[in-house]
């Protein structure tokens, strides 16, 4: 198996489920459903999100729920929970949030994953918790301010054979970081990841000079426009290149074999709620694909800065490929995130 194929292929994770999505056409969005009005949710919706205030999981659940809550009948509330790589957050909701229907969890699979592969923690996937409802799919990134004295990636790899790059990043367990440690031990060049416990602060930390370069998925460096450049995309396929500068691949700049990293945000439920619950689970699952299709929230969306093409939908099915796919890579990466070998 080549490393490649440890990750699903982009273009069938971005074309999951769409029958599905498309079968789902608002006809009436803002009619609560006959399950919501017969009793569920029978109270607001709590939301356990394990990374900070004010960051990208947050600007995007959001903008979603404003949809959301008018199929379902409830508005959302949220709590956040950064720690440990998310596994505060984590850990949190699955020992401590009702197993009724009302708590969700909002996280970003990929570095949660990871982090869950690294850090074996106590709570286990997929028999405590399950994704049911992928909201983007956001290739990772290598980024510097515009100012930069880096104007290609091959500058910033030739820099690395001389000294260690400093390369910030919002948490180590991230696919990111897979990407640019696994670009040094391809080309013997030295990276020393810097994490800064969230997209925006890492974008601050390159911006002002603290750390030589960044890696992100791509969104938040393409929302900054022209004060950043974007050199590398861990992506074979770069679906925004226009966006990014046409930034090459970083496989077809050096010829490695890296897969294609990216990261993707999606709603999680407790395992027990599917099946104690079918009829609750039922109506949180079949509702939320359908936000999708309401221009409203692509265009709210986009008002974020965030490129719309990120949005798509990806249901049970997909997300759980992806999160075991996410295990399998990080065990495959373990002493490169960890330096154990």
């Amino acid at each position: 198996m080549t490393l490649g194929s440890r990750l699903l292929p982009r273009r069938a994770l971005l074309q999951g489920s769409a029958a599905t999505v498309a079968a789902s056409a608002l006809t009436g969005p803002w009619v609560a459903p006959a399950s919501a009005q017969a009793g569920f949710p029978s109270r607001n919706m709590k939301v356990v999100i394990p990374t900070n205030q004010g960051g990208g999981a947050d600007r995007l659940a959001r903008t979603f729920d404003d949809y959301w809550a008018k199929l379902i009948g409830r508005p959302f509330e949220y709590d956040f929970y950064p720690g440990a790589a998310g596994q505060v957050g984590y850990e949190l909701y699955v020992n401590r949030r009702d197993r009724d229907g009302h708590n969700l969890l909002f996280g970003n699979m990929g570095p949660e994953m990871i982090m869950y592969a690294l850090q074996n923690p106590k709570y286990k996937f997929p028999d405590d918790f399950q994704y049911f409802c992928r909201l983007d799919v956001d290739d990772s990134v290598l980024f510097v301010r515009a100012q930069s004295p880096f104007k290609r990636i091959e500058d910033v790899v030739t820099e690395g054979k001389r000294r260690a790059v400093n390369v910030a990043t919002s948490r180590i367990p991230h696919p990111a970081s897979i990407g640019v440690l696994a670009l040094g031990s391809a080309t013997k060049s030295r990276f020393n990841l810097v994490p800064y416990a969230g997209g925006n602060p890492t974008m601050v930390a390159v911006l002002n000079g603290e750390a030589d370069v960044g890696v992100l998925p791509g969104a938040n460096p393409i929302a900054m426009g022209e004060r950043i450049r974007i050199l590398t995309v861990f992506n074979d396929n770069n679906a925004l290149a226009a966006k990014m500068g046409n930034a090459p691949s970083v496989n077809k700049v050096f010829g490695t074999r890296i897969p294609d990293l990216y990261s993707s945000r999606a709603w999680a439920i407790h395992t027990e709620v599917i099946s104690k619950y079918p009829d609750r689970f039922k109506l949180l699952n079949e509702t939320a694909p359908k936000v999708f299709n309401v221009p409203e929230f692509r265009a709210e969306y986009e008002k974020t800065g965030a490129p719309l093409e990120s949005v798509q939908y990806g249901d049970r099915d997909v997300c759980t490929k992806y999160a075991l796919a996410m295990v399998d890579l990080a065990k495959e990466y373990r002493s490169l995130l960890t330096g154990k070998s």
